[in-house]
């Protein structure tokens, strides 16, 4: 378990309960302290690894806020977040959009059509 160097990207995920979408943020390392890792958002991380089992095996505790972590970025967490990504544009489609009747109708024949297969 490394601590971290300049340039070194990372993501945290939150979630506002069970129901809500696992929302990702990124970022990367741009300055170093003697104890902490400044990211470009502004986040100050406790550049001392730790075991987090939240996303990853390792992760770097916000300074003040010991119970959130960010994890460096792998092809997995990526593609988590485009997955996400991709769920919550559907939704908020959905939210956004007023269907006219015959949209309605159109929808309905795709899914009855669906369950009589």
């Amino acid at each position: 378990m490394d601590t971290l160097k300049i340039g070194d990207k990372l993501y945290n995920v939150e979630q506002n309960g069970f129901n809500d979408f696992a929302r990702y943020s990124f970022s990367e390392v741009v300055r170093l302290t003697e104890t902490l890792a400044i990211l470009k958002n502004g986040v100050r991380l406790i550049n001392r690894p730790k075991q987090s089992y939240i996303m990853e095996d390792v992760g770097y505790s916000v300074s003040r806020n010991k119970g959130t972590h960010w994890h460096i970025v792998s092809l997995k967490a990526i593609r988590n977040a485009q997955i996400e990504n991709e769920k919550i544009k559907v939704h908020d489609w959905f939210e956004n959009k007023q269907f006219t009747l015959k949209e309605k109708q159109y929808i309905y024949k795709l899914f009855k059509g669906e369950e009589d297969q």
